[in-house]
């Protein structure tokens, strides 16, 4: 039987420039299953690139002993070009198929050990799920992001590994295939690790593990369990700090108090040597041990006022901050009644395959609803001009902002402020900046390259830069703009979008999310593959 073992021994690791994001983190994972959770930018995705060892970490030790098998949070088509790339596959099927040619090579064999069925394995387990048009050498470019998630979660639960990390497993998956997710952690028989803002799916964890600038918290049982000890103990953190500035208030009284009977003692000492007859040695010798007393005192009060200071701020440390997150909306009201957009018999490049008729007049909001491969994001890009039209006729009369659900990759050498320069050059600088940190996008990170940020923050940029562009959009067409991220960023976004006077469509399969942005309408999509 295999030894199965995932730990972290004082795991410290440093940013490139020099800045300390964990600081030797300790924790050892169960064998079941484990979320991650945390705010956006805090470290999780990094973390499961320590424990993969695709990253080594600045200092300390990742213990693993077991297979490890990881499915990355951005799964874009030139790192994984093929369905057995995706899949986790391609090293196996290359043995085999160099096997077949007469290879003898000791490695080669050891990757074909009990994957002699690999190939025909996969063409089955990709019709059961339903993507039985695909095949090992297809190309994942065409893939919606559903099916791209779909098929790299297939390579995860074909790998018979010790130790799965998923990241963001559940983004761009439909209702249907969430629910098959959530199935599948509840039937794995190894460890798991989940790194996740999808409260429903960290239902099914064993163990909840927050990763602040605190370190790591392990709380026992799913997100529910989680989420009442955690405001258990936040609660705790809260009158504890309460306590400690109460019991600085008292000190600090009873300080004064202090100086004050001190400085009496002394006036009374002054005024007994004026009216004795003590000799000037003696007066000076009383008053040498009155200044030696009162400087004892004060330095007494300093350190003990230090070290109350100290406990608060160690109190405050304990409590969560009350993260609120701000985006503005921007000046696009659109007249009621306006045409933003017509489609007549538009057919799409690839996926829905019946042509389609839309009308969309200002301010109307719409949801677009399909199956993972209908066509949902195709749609959103034809209508963004981003993919011809090859029949039927579209029209707009409006500016379109547009988010891509693989928003802030096209550019990953910029910057946070430099995106939104490039939108509106216009903005001043410091406006930029004070945009980005209402978003959860510090001083310091707004300079980083996009590359270095985690998926939400990315997101967050890509929005922003749409969002407060130089023409502001009269039409918003959103992509699953509610994946990776954090519960009050999601919050923020629903909050502006409910603020937003012009046109919306929007992608996405979060019903929560989508009740929440009050839609006037639901165009559905079905995939005639």
């Amino acid at each position: 039987m295999t030894q199965q073992l995932l730990q972290l021994d004082q795991v410290s690791f440093n940013l490139p420039d020099g800045r300390v994001l964990f600081d030797h983190l300790n924790h050892t994972f169960s064998t079941g299953a484990t979320g991650i959770v945390g705010a956006n930018g805090c470290g999780k995705s990094l973390l499961g690139r320590l424990l993969t060892g695709e990253q080594p970490p600045t200092s300390g030790i990742v213990r693993r002993e077991g297979q490890i098998y990881a499915v990355a949070q951005l799964l874009e088509p030139e790192r994984y070009p093929s369905v057995a790339a995706l899949a986790g596959v391609e090293p196996v099927l290359a043995a085999l198929d160099r096997i077949a040619q007469g290879s003898i090579d000791d490695d080669d064999h050891a990757l074909a050990v009990d994957q002699w069925d690999c190939a025909p394995r996969l063409e089955v387990e990709l019709e059961q799920i339903g993507l039985g048009h695909l095949n090992a050498d297809s190309c994942t470019d065409t893939l919606s992001g559903g099916e791209r998630q779909r098929v790299a979660l297939l390579g995860a639960w074909l790998s018979r590994a010790d130790w799965l990390i998923l990241d963001e497993p559940s983004n761009h998956l439909d209702i249907e295939q969430q629910h098959k997710l959530a199935q599948q952690i509840d039937r794995w028989p190894n460890g798991l690790v989940l790194i996740s803002h999808d409260r429903g799916l960290l239902e099914h964890v064993n163990e909840i593990v927050e990763l602040s600038p605190l370190g790591l918290a392990a709380y026992g049982g799913n997100y529910s369990q989680y989420a009442a000890a955690r405001e258990q103990e936040q609660q705790a953190f809260q009158s504890a700090l309460q306590g400690e500035r109460a019991q600085a208030k008292r000190e600090q009284r009873e300080r004064v108090v202090q100086m004050e009977r001190q400085q009496r003692r002394n006036t009374r000492g002054d005024r007994q040597a004026r009216d004795g007859n003590q000799t000037k040695l003696i007066t000076n010798a009383q008053k040498e041990r009155s200044e030696i007393s009162q400087g004892k005192l004060r330095l007494n009060q300093q350190v003990a006022r230090e070290q109350q200071q100290q406990r608060i701020a160690e109190a405050r440390a304990r409590c969560a901050p009350e993260i609120q997150r701000m985006m503005l909306s921007p000046e696009s009201m659109v007249p009621n009644g306006k045409l933003i957009l017509q489609l007549n018999d538009v057919v799409l490049p690839f996926g829905h395959a019946v042509p389609i008729n839309m009308t969309l007049t200002g301010p109307m909001r719409m949801a677009i609803l399909g199956a993972n491969g209908s066509g949902k994001s195709t749609l959103l890009r034809v209508i963004a001009g981003q993919l011809p039209v090859p029949e039927g006729e579209l029209i707009r009369s409006c500016q379109v902002g547009w988010l891509d659900q693989h928003a802030g990759l096209q550019y990953p050498e910029r910057t946070a402020v430099q995106w939104l320069y490039e939108s509106n050059p216009q903005l001043p600088e410091a406006e930029a900046r004070t945009r980005l940190a209402r978003m959860g996008i510090d001083a310091d990170r707004a300079m980083l390259k996009t590359c270095q940020l985690s998926g939400g923050e990315r997101l967050k940029i890509a929005l922003a830069a749409q969002l407060y562009a130089q023409r502001p959009p009269q039409l918003l067409l959103l992509d699953e703009p509610d994946n990776h991220l954090d519960l009050p960023s999601r919050i923020a976004l629903e909050q502006m979008l409910n603020q937003y006077e012009g046109a919306l469509i929007v992608v996405s399969h979060d019903s929560a999310f989508l009740q929440a942005i009050h839609l006037d309408a639901e165009f559905y999509l079905n995939s005639l593959r």
